[in-house]
């Protein structure tokens, strides 16, 4: 049997094929993605159901010139495969690899970078218009919605405008009832009404078989115009929403069926304006177990290409849990005990493992959509007449909620506690997904507590002193992945807001660190201690290490404490160094320079772009039991984070962290040197 795949490198080459014999290159292309994906992870049910899709719209479309926006980008694995990366893919989301999402960056057939949902409509919409203005009246712009991002609030302002716009613009709504957990909501079930309809599903496929006979020209147009006929009268008592943002609809169809895909889309290349075609797909579609379990196979690790059964690492009893499942059962334990807290997610229950909740306290729990706005605005409202509501959204998705943030809950001094997973350097999802601002862009509000925690136990604990309402709208921000303390619960103690603690104590140097990160410090230590010959209580040898737990309040007598032993203070950080721990340190060693003494307040503070670099004159020290108070008030300071001038992209955590110098062998480095 020829392998079609083999010989298409480009669309081009795609076009030239008959259309007969797209249905096998469909197969072979899911084929390819699930060999791959099999043994090198990454979002595969989403892709898995748009194949057919993406090999019709490279098909009859003249991309990259016709433009393709894909929303959310993990669903443009068969886009990357038939836009000249096919040999490449097996790189996708690792270090210096192809990013597991689109971007223009790496391909001109990349139309727009669509890390986050809900953006693609606003984006077509505006190449639309920009082509209108050069007089491009044929151009294309197409944007394919999917996996729940409809429901973001971005994606009605855009088909609001786009409506009245007269621009060319089709929008693919691809409806798979899922994002990554099952999709949620009025617009979720507004969907599946017009999709299961027995009566509109008959006139439908009446209408699609004329289509067939007259595929291209009046003929088609005409067919598609009795469809939209029959779906006004459908839904005349109620109206169809679409319709009444004046976008043509049609649909739903199959979204595996790629002759009628291709039918259809010639169809509607020949219709001006905005129009809206619905196509219905099945998520992880010819894969047999990411059909039945969607949410488990929308990013499976490894699996078995053959059976899809997942390959799982042997049970490890010793291994800590991951933050976000401390999360979901210390809420629980907390709900039981406080019987105003409530849950709210915005589409990621599983994600942040407040399904655990859902399961147990269904009518306490809130899976809003992927809608961060309303999330926390929703969550101020429950707080404005008096529960507790624990709003947990991705750090790199908190962004999109700033000014909800500031002006319903801090304004208000509503008791909201934000817990933000994913913060910090994330891995393969890269750029778009790193939690890399939240602690600068939060600092400057007021009437806000910032917390991260050390360790799992930490967690429990701030999530403890947050429920009690005492101390306003509270911000806990904590990294994926796992936790360092296999035994975690502990009994629940309060964290006083403004004190930090000493880890140890040390000489000359403090490590003073915000958050999780914090351990990549300590296991520096211990090896630094251990090539040494020294022990860990000895505080004559090896760094003082300083977890400040919060960084508002910022413990100042901490603080203090350490610019008055120690000549060397590095802040360490799982963020942007610019605004953050490093820059509230910064500012009070500023605030401390004594008047006269002609110092300015930047002369000894470096970051982690330039500390390889400087040379620090090595001062004799004298062993002693505890640090010796230095004679200068404040010490010369090094900020280590992620750099606040260009972006990180994907790969390992750990290659991520060396890059931006703040990875354990980098904090050995510094202590072999300066030490």
């Amino acid at each position: 049997m020829e392998n079609l795949l083999e010989n298409i490198r480009w669309p081009e080459d795609l076009r030239k094929l008959p259309a007969d014999a797209l249905p096998a290159l469909a197969e072979e292309l899911r084929a390819y993605i699930i060999q791959v994906m099999a043994s090198h992870p990454g979002h595969l049910g989403s892709s898995l159901g748009v194949v057919e899709l993406t090999v019709a719209l490279h098909y009859v479309f003249n991309t990259p010139y016709d433009r393709i926006v894909w929303d959310v980008g993990h669903q443009a694995y068969p886009h990357k495969i038939l836009t000249g990366r096919r040999d490449r893919f097996p790189s996708i989301r690792t270090l210096d690899g192809l990013s597991g999402f689109p971007t223009p960056f790496e391909s001109e057939y990349d139309a727009f970078a669509t890390g986050h949902s809900a953006t693609s409509i606003s984006a077509a919409l505006g190449m639309a218009v920009a082509s209108k203005l050069r007089g491009e009246t044929k151009r294309q712009h197409i944007a394919v919605i999917g996996d729940g991002s409809m429901t973001g609030g971005l994606a009605f302002e855009g088909l609001n405008n786009a409506g009245v716009s007269n621009s060319n613009i089709l929008v693919i709504l691809n409806d798979n009832g899922i994002s990554i957990d099952k999709s949620t909501g009025a617009l979720s079930r507004y969907f599946t009404k017009i999709s299961t309809s027995r009566r509109y599903n008959n006139m439908k496929n009446r209408v699609w078989n004329q289509l067939g006979k007259n595929a291209t020209g009046q003929g088609a147009r005409h067919a598609l115009s009795r469809m939209a006929g029959a779906v006004k009268s459908l839904f005349f008592k109620q109206g169809n929403l679409f319709e009444a943002l004046d976008f043509r609809y049609f649909g739903p169809v199959d979204g595996h069926d790629v002759p009628t895909l291709i039918r259809t889309l010639e169809a509607l290349k020949q219709i001006q304006g905005p129009k809206l075609l619905h196509i219905v797909t099945t998520k992880g579609k010819g894969l047999k177990t990411a059909e039945a379990e969607p949410t488990l196979f929308h990013a499976p690790g490894q699996f078995d290409s053959r059976t899809g059964e997942l390959i799982k690492p042997g049970i490890n009893l010793s291994l800590a849990p991951r933050y976000q499942d401390v999360f979901g059962k210390t809420i629980i334990e907390l709900a039981r005990q406080n019987p105003r807290i409530v849950g709210i997610t915005p589409a990621m229950p599983t994600g942040c493992s407040l399904n655990l909740m859902m399961k147990k306290m269904p009518e306490r729990t809130f899976d809003v959509g992927i809608a961060e706005q309303h999330a926390v605005t929703f969550a101020a409202g429950l707080a404005a007449d008096g529960m507790i509501p624990f709003c947990n959204i991705y750090s790199s998705f908190m962004q999109r909620a700033y000014d909800q943030v500031i002006h319903d809950v801090a304004l208000q001094k509503l008791p909201v506690v934000f817990c933000l997973d994913r913060a910090g350097i994330v891995g393969e999802d890269g750029a778009t997904h790193h939690g890399a601002f939240d602690l600068a862009y939060f600092r400057p509000i007021p009437n806000l507590t910032i917390a991260s925690p050390l360790n799992e136990r930490a967690l429990r604990n701030l999530m403890f002193t947050a429920q009690s309402g005492q101390y306003g709208a509270f911000v806990i921000r904590y990294p994926r992945g796992r936790g360092v303390t296999p035994r975690w619960k502990t009994p629940l103690e309060l964290l006083p807001p403004g004190q930090g603690q000493t880890l140890r104590e040390g000489r000359r140097i403090a490590f003073v660190s915000l958050g999780h990160i914090g351990n990549t410090a300590i296991a520096a230590t211990r090896d630094y201690l251990r090539e040494i010959g020294a022990d860990w209580d000895d505080a004559t040898h090896g760094p003082g290490l300083f977890d400040m737990i919060y960084l508002k309040p910022l413990d100042t007598a901490l603080l203090t404490h350490i610019f008055a032993h120690y000549d060397l203070v590095y802040t360490l950080e799982d963020g942007v160094i610019d605004g953050g721990l490093g820059s509230a340190v910064c500012e009070y060693a500023a605030a401390m320079r004594a008047p006269g003494d002609g110092s300015q307040a930047t002369d000894d503070v470096k970051t982690s772009d330039d500390f390889h670099a400087t040379a620090s004159a090595q001062s004799p020290a004298t062993p002693h039991a505890t640090p010796a108070v230095k004679t200068t008030a404040v010490p010369e300071i090094h900020r280590l984070g992620m750099p606040s001038d260009r972006f990180v992209l994907h790969g390992p955590v750990e290659a991520l962290h060396h890059q931006c110098g703040y990875a354990k062998e980098d904090l050995l480095d510094i202590l072999r040197r300066e030490m």
